[in-house]
């Protein structure tokens, strides 16, 4: 399945509250998967990459498959194990020892052997050496590899990632090539519930591998997909759709939203879908807002425009559409607003053209000559406001040569030598942006403006 420079699969299968998410999130080092008591919470697939043993892997967290009696978001995510299994290198199936055997249990391991990948059976929740004898309830399925662990304790986690070494395919990527090899692009999906998060990715994907649903919430971890296109890699991160704080009705929901958050900080670019049946909401601009707040890069995705698609008129409606969407989420005017569908999959091709825009316009920098020049000009058509009887006074600019190593989007940052660093207020600020977006628009990007006193030294 895997090229010879290519990171194998591990994927973790099991039954509900078996304790899947605690060893996914023991073997990345992360508390990447929502751990909780409700069964039934990973319903989506989750990756990471573990460099815990001798070999880099990507492991890979699925929903638990429930029984006879199950709801269609159940089925969806029997698929999603089903394809997990099949694009696997190989599988730990997890079983809880204090539980016992069970008829999941069984049906899990006839898909497993089916599958004809190498299995290690996981018999979790050996907590202690008491429980030791639990494991043997396990012995009638006939896996040549088992190992006792404690996903919560860590108990024989070494052992395992021993036999997950020994049963990795051969000519996998060692760790030294994995590190040196370029970081994909992460792109947080985020937006409201029931925006289209999960359709856009399988779209962008073309798989199955977010759960789809029209019932809001279904997506309650932060999911990461990983995806390959010409040679070049991504990470998407579909998010749990933010709602207010006060209309989270479970513990699990304030989580889910807690991870969305943190998935735009750990974000190179956030994509906000907006659910163009309903325009842009005060929620969809709190949204923006965060986005703007952790200074990252923005694509905005009015989706479902198969719904409102007219039959005359497109291109005139389709300018207003992106007009109305500007003033209303003005302070990301900077971010490219790309009118789609994920459902029938119209115009979701063009996102990679317009991250690839992004990405080329982080590589621009404004020469010192140019950026003097064009903030002299700006301060003398419009000179700053008089702060407390005194007035910011620019001695010099430049564009920070630093780069920052963990992102992959570093915004343009610009240093102005000033007399006072506390003169300048953010309607200046917003204007020296705008001169500068003038000479260079950055589309995706935003522009960073730092001050500093003229005591402190001149860069170089």
């Amino acid at each position: 399945m895997n090229s010879a420079r290519s990171t194998p699969h591990v994927t973790i299968v099991g039954r509900p509250n078996v304790g899947k998410s605690a060893l996914f999130n023991r073997l990345i080092k992360k508390s990447t998967a929502i751990v909780h008591d409700q069964p039934g919470i990973t319903r989506d697939r989750i990756s990471g990459l573990c460099t815990r043993g001798a070999r880099p892997f990507n492991v890979w967290d699925t929903g638990g498959v429930a029984g006879a009696g199950e709801s269609e978001l159940t089925q969806q995510v029997r698929q999603m194990v089903e394809e997990a299994i099949r694009e696997s290198d190989v599988l730990l199936l997890v079983v809880d020892a204090k539980q016992g055997l069970s008829a999941g249990d069984h049906e899990l391991a006839r898909m497993a052997r089916k599958s004809r990948k190498p299995v290690i059976l996981t018999i979790n929740k050996v907590d202690e050496p008491m429980h030791e004898d639990l494991a043997s309830d396990f012995a009638s399925f006939g896996f040549a590899t088992s190992v006792s662990i404690s996903a919560a304790h860590g108990r024989g986690i070494l052992d395992l990632l021993e036999q997950i070494d020994q049963l990795l395919p051969e000519g996998t990527a060692t760790e030294e090539e994995q590190a040196t090899a370029a970081p994909p692009l992460a792109v947080a999906v985020v937006g409201r519930p029931n925006a289209g998060k999960s359709s856009l990715i399988n779209a962008v994907v073309r798989s199955e591998r977010a759960i789809v649903s029209e019932l809001p919430g279904t997506t309650r971890d932060a999911v990461d997909i990983v995806y390959t296109r010409d040679d070049e890699r991504f990470t998407f991160i579909d998010t749990a759709g933010i709602r207010r704080r006060g209309q989270h009705s479970t513990s699990v929901e304030v989580f889910s939203v807690m991870r969305a958050e943190r998935s735009i900080r750990r974000a190179d670019l956030c994509i906000l879908m907006v659910d163009l049946t309903s325009g842009v909401t005060a929620q969809d601009k709190r949204i923006a807002g965060l986005i703007q707040a952790a200074r990252k890069a923005c694509i905005v995705v009015l989706n479902k425009w198969d719904l409102v698609k007219p039959k005359r008129g497109v291109r005139e409606v389709m300018v207003e559409l992106i007009a109305e969407t500007r003033r209303r989420a003005f302070f990301l005017d900077y971010a490219p607003v790309l009118i789609a569908s994920a459902t029938t999959g119209e115009n979701v091709d063009r996102l990679f053209a317009l991250m690839a825009k992004v990405r080329l316009a982080s590589q621009i920098r404004i020469s010192t000559g140019v950026l003097n020049r064009t903030m002299r000009a700006a301060f003398d058509a419009n000179p700053p406001p008089m702060v407390s009887g005194r007035r910011l006074k620019l001695f010099y600019a430049t564009q920070s040569s630093k780069t920052t190593t963990d992102r992959v989007l570093p915004p343009p940052e610009f240093v102005l030598f000033v007399n006072d660093p506390k003169l300048l207020g953010d309607t200046y600020r917003r204007y020296l942006e705008a001169r500068i977006r003038e000479r260079e628009p950055y589309p995706g990007l935003p522009v960073l403006i730092v001050c500093r006193p003229r005591t402190e030294t001149r860069p170089r």
